[in-house]
């Protein structure tokens, strides 16, 4: 498989330069540029914006390098939507710290309604530039309340769900929130908690809007170099999105085409089956210096339209 061409010192710096104009124009800038797409021969490509965490903070930053790389749908981290519509979220089980945007007292229906609203401008602001916001990953509150909150949000987002990692107990929890709210809840996966292949999975007995949201570089690390194809082909009507990284079969982060995970052979098979849940990117492998997110995530997108032609 060939690997994408590095950009030349002139193109780089003429993209973080225009990234930079990006990030200070106006919100109804966005809405004029030409409308990214990142559909390759039937096959959606998106990224999680966590891929964007050494570079921006705020939803419409984010935006900007979103529209740089050329993708038209992603995973959206709760940091830009709390940031963006001043809500705060104390995840179960964690320990008390700083919330971005901390409340005096809970939350009133009124300030919800005005959360909620921010929320609707926030996914207009995005659908506006050619964007879509299929998943967001706000963790999970501790109050049933909180919870029914996080639903309502992905449906102001525009969302057909919420990502968050595995957990049977979590599973059992959310079950009957994402089957009043008919919003999925798509359980990501690490090394250690595989989807089950010798038997059907349990968590997804429970809902029928509970399902994975698969990460193939995980998968090989956790199985010591085992292909996730067989996990796709199995659960592929439960599977709301993949997250692309290349690993190493000892467990190391790599630029893409450098370890084992067929990325390629994977995003082939999702063509040849007309599969329609996204293929999202997630940049974790260390950015070479003197280039950028932008860059790296820029690099992937490439190397998906590669091997997608």
């Amino acid at each position: 498989m060939p690997t994408p061409s590095l950009p030349s010192r002139r193109t780089f710096l003429g993209t973080a330069a225009t990234l930079a104009a990006a990030t200070l124009l106006p919100r109804h800038a966005f809405a004029a540029a030409a409308k990214p797409n990142s559909v390759f021969n039937g096959v959606r490509i998106g990224a999680i914006t966590y891929s964007y965490r050494s570079m921006f903070t705020s939803a419409e930053e984010t935006l900007g390098g979103i529209l740089q790389c050329g993708l038209s749908e992603i995973e959206l981290m709760g940091g830009p939507i709390q940031q963006f519509a001043g809500i705060s979220v104390a995840p179960a089980g964690a320990k008390k710290k700083a919330a971005p945007v901390p409340p005096a007292e809970k939350p009133t229906d009124a300030t919800r309604a005005a959360q909620l609203a921010k929320c609707r401008a926030l996914r207009k602001l995005y659908n506006d530039a050619g964007v879509t916001i299929h998943l967001h990953k706000i963790p999970f509150g501790t109050t049933d309340e909180e919870i029914d909150f996080n639903f309502e949000v992905a449906k102001a987002l525009g969302c057909v769900g919420i990502t968050t990692e595995r957990s049977d107990a979590m599973a059992k929890k959310l079950a009957p929130f994402a089957t009043k709210h008919k919003v999925w809840v798509a359980f990501h996966n690490h090394a250690g908690n595989l989807p089950a292949m010798d038997k059907p999975d349990p968590i997804l007995e429970l809902s029928p809007y509970l399902g994975f949201n698969l990460d193939i570089g995980h998968y090989v690390a956790g199985t010591k170099g085992l292909s996730p194809i067989p996990v796709l082909e199995k659960y592929h009507d439960r599977i709301l999105s993949l997250h692309l990284k290349d690993r190493t079969a000892d467990g190391g982060n790599v630029p893409w085409g450098q370890g084992q995970t067929p990325i390629k052979e994977v995003l082939q098979l999702m063509r040849k089956e007309r599969w329609k849940f996204p293929a999202d990117i997630e940049l974790e492998y260390k950015i070479p210096e003197g280039s950028t997110a932008v860059a790296e995530v820029t690099k992937c997108v490439q190397f998906c339209r590669a091997a997608l032609a």
